[in-house]
């Protein structure tokens, strides 16, 4: 009998991380693995076009919570997923990442009681075995809604896979089990070495009007930068210094395009390239190609150490510190000298290598395939 396995997505990021981690489980014959997208991200430019450049498929089951505020849409995420656990009785649920759709499903089966026990390698169960995939990452910044997310969601997981070597750190500083986590790489590279040929025949460049390395690329989208109006304005007074030294392109995150349209902000369409959200491998290609990336993502940190563009984080703190001790990350903070200073700094180096931190070489989701083989094989 198979072991069925409930894989969890539900925002942006979410999506690049589930892709190759769907396509090996459903490989495997000792798994029967099916798709919840939970909607928390429901927009086709958010949602939709992720899926189809990810070729992921359409999911088995749509909880479409839709939009709300961290409490009402974790909130509905709990209702919603209780009743798919009741109805599909699964031995494990996978989450990934750290937004409100992890730590909400994880809490459900954290809490829940199959009809009927199972055995695995960790026991007889009448619980789900819960895992996390990305676990152990920390910014130690309890400001930020995705570090909450984070810690709960590890502190409930049954089995952790980690991406970054300071993750295995933090899981040992917190007394988490040795048993219970592995470093096995990271899922959203292994779609980035399988997406970055096609990605790279996007004429996305002519679409926008900018030519390769003749353009910085902007990211914002977190609370603490886009929610307060005048950081926003302050941070994009600095932006307009870099667009006088070259175009920023810009892909406007809906909550962002809100408070650009509250903050009575104003580019200069001359300097500054504003688009929609754009689909991942269009993106791809723009990261790619850029001569400077400035975001306060988590995941272009990555992406940019793995292409060699440099990547300047407009933060005070990252839970990806392997990017900065091995990869092209500056953590730059929010403040314009500091900012500038970066990119000045950037702008006078040779051409930066790729770098590939250990395991970030596209096979992380077969280690965890392995690893879920042992952990299930007899049950």
């Amino acid at each position: 009998m198979s072991t069925k396995i409930l894989c969890v997505a539900g925002a942006r990021p979410n999506f690049m991380k589930i892709a190759p981690l769907l396509r090996v489980l459903r490989r495997n014959a000792a798994f029967d693995t099916k798709l919840v997208h939970t909607g928390q991200h429901y927009d086709a430019k958010l949602s939709k076009v992720f899926f189809e450049d990810l070729k992921i498929p359409r999911p088995d089951i749509e909880l479409e919570v839709g939009s709300g505020s961290h409490a009402q849409q974790t909130a509905e995420i709990i209702k919603r997923f209780e009743p798919v656990l009741q109805q599909e009785q699964p031995q494990a649920v996978l989450v990934v990442g750290d937004v409100n759709s992890t730590i909400g499903c994880a809490l459900v089966t954290s809490k829940f009681t199959l009809d009927k026990p199972f055995s695995s390698r960790l026991g007889e169960r009448r619980r789900p075995v819960m895992i996390h995939v990305e676990a152990g990452l920390r910014s130690f910044d309890w400001d930020m809604p995705e570090e909450i997310n984070r810690i709960l969601t590890d502190s409930i997981s049954d089995l952790l896979f980690v991406s970054d070597p300071a993750g295995m750190e933090n899981l040992r500083k917190e007394g988490v089990a040795e048993s219970r986590y592995f470093f096995v790489g990271n899922v959203m590279i292994d779609t980035l070495i399988a997406a970055k040929d096609q990605a790279m025949r996007s004429g996305i460049l002519e679409e926008i009007g900018v030519k390769e390395k003749g353009y910085a690329l902007l990211t914002l989208h977190r609370p603490s930068n886009v929610d307060d109006l005048d950081a926003l304005r302050a941070l994009l007074a600095t932006m307009d210094e870099v667009a006088r030294d070259q175009p920023v392109v810009f892909p406007v995150h809906p909550r962002t395009r809100t408070r650009l349209d509250a903050a009575g902000v104003a580019l200069d369409p001359s300097r500054w390239k504003l688009t929609d959200p754009i689909g991942y491998l269009d993106f791809l290609k723009l990261t790619a190609s850029a001569k400077v990336v400035l975001t306060d993502s988590g995941g272009i940190q990555e992406e940019t150490t793995v292409l060699g563009v440099p990547c300047i984080t407009l933060r005070e703190n990252t839970e990806r510190p392997v990017t900065i001790t091995e990869g092209t990350n500056v953590l730059a903070g929010t403040k314009r000298e500091a900012i500038l200073a970066a990119y000045r700094d950037l702008g006078a180096r040779a051409a930066l290598p790729a770098r590939t931190p250990r395991f970030w070489d596209g096979k992380s989701a077969e280690r965890i395939d392995e690893i879920l083989t042992g952990v299930f094989e007899g049950g």
